[in-house]
């Protein structure tokens, strides 16, 4: 991902952004409500530092 892309996560699809120790992300979402007012967005549990930490390892 560089400044300026376009990033499209469809509906169901598991994802989380960050950034690493050294760099910074900046995220603007837009978000429609459902039907009936109701959040459509299903938020997971947040990543701990060990986590975070693994993933970069990698």
């Amino acid at each position: 991902m560089r400044a300026g892309d376009t990033v499209i996560c469809p509906p169901g699809e598991e994802h989380w952004h960050g950034a690493t120790g050294d760099t910074f992300l900046s995220h603007f979402a837009l978000l429609e409500a459902n039907p009936d007012g109701s959040d459509p967005t299903t938020w997971l549990e947040p990543v701990t530092d060990e986590q975070y930490n693994a993933a970069h390892q990698a």
